[in-house]
């Protein structure tokens, strides 16, 4: 809960630091802030303002009692982090991960090292307890539009069979064809590029 006097306010990365920014009454009925690093490590700001004036939280870990004096901050430990706002961190929703696997040219075969990526995607599916997939289907420019519509087609297909025995209910997965729109890399007309021959799946 926050002081009836005090007010908090995050700067530039508002909508990354929603879910980080935990406020709470602790044992001692002071309540706190805590700047949490987002999972890419990126940080941003949290300002704390109240009767006494204003304390700006700029570190991982970093923390300000919400009644407390101007400019005072402490470090936050993990195990408190854990104590007091576990139950809240092990709800939020688990982000959504994206993979790129990449295929022989002209086929649905994939590349050896996209084939090697492919149980690991399957491990992050069965690490999801409610899990959604988006197969998206790509090609390079070589050759007819229209066949490489019906190519990407048969690649995305392909890549949402291999999910199929993980995730039996099949309407957990969407499939789109993009043919050669959407490259990648931008090339022109009947290029060869490996990077645009592609599957985008996501794991939701």
């Amino acid at each position: 809960m926050m002081s009836k006097n005090a007010s908090f306010k995050q700067t530039r990365w508002r909508a990354l630091f929603a879910a980080s920014l935990l406020p709470i009454l602790n044992a001692c009925s002071q309540s706190y802030v805590v700047l949490l690093a987002d999972e890419d490590g990126s940080l941003g700001k949290v300002s704390v303002t109240n009767n006494q004036g204003s304390t700006v939280l700029e570190k991982n870990l970093e923390g300000a009692d919400l009644s407390g004096s101007a400019g005072q901050v402490y470090a936050v430990s993990q195990a408190r982090i854990q104590q007091d706002f576990g139950s809240a961190l092990a709800s939020s929703p688990q982000k959504p991960l994206s993979y790129y696997l990449y295929f022989e040219g002209g086929s649905t075969q994939l590349t050896p090292e996209s084939a090697a990526d492919v149980p690991k995607i399957i491990a992050e599916i069965k690490r999801r307890p409610v899990p959604d997939i988006s197969v998206v289907g790509h090609t390079d420019t070589v050759g007819d539009e229209k066949l490489n519509a019906a190519l990407s087609l048969q690649r995305a297909e392909a890549i949402a069979t291999l999910f199929t025995e993980t995730l039996p209910d099949t309407d957990k997965i969407s499939i789109e064809s993009h043919g050669e729109k959407n490259l990648l890399i931008a090339t022109p007309d009947n290029t060869d590029e490996p990077k645009n021959r592609r599957v985008e799946v996501t794991v939701r």
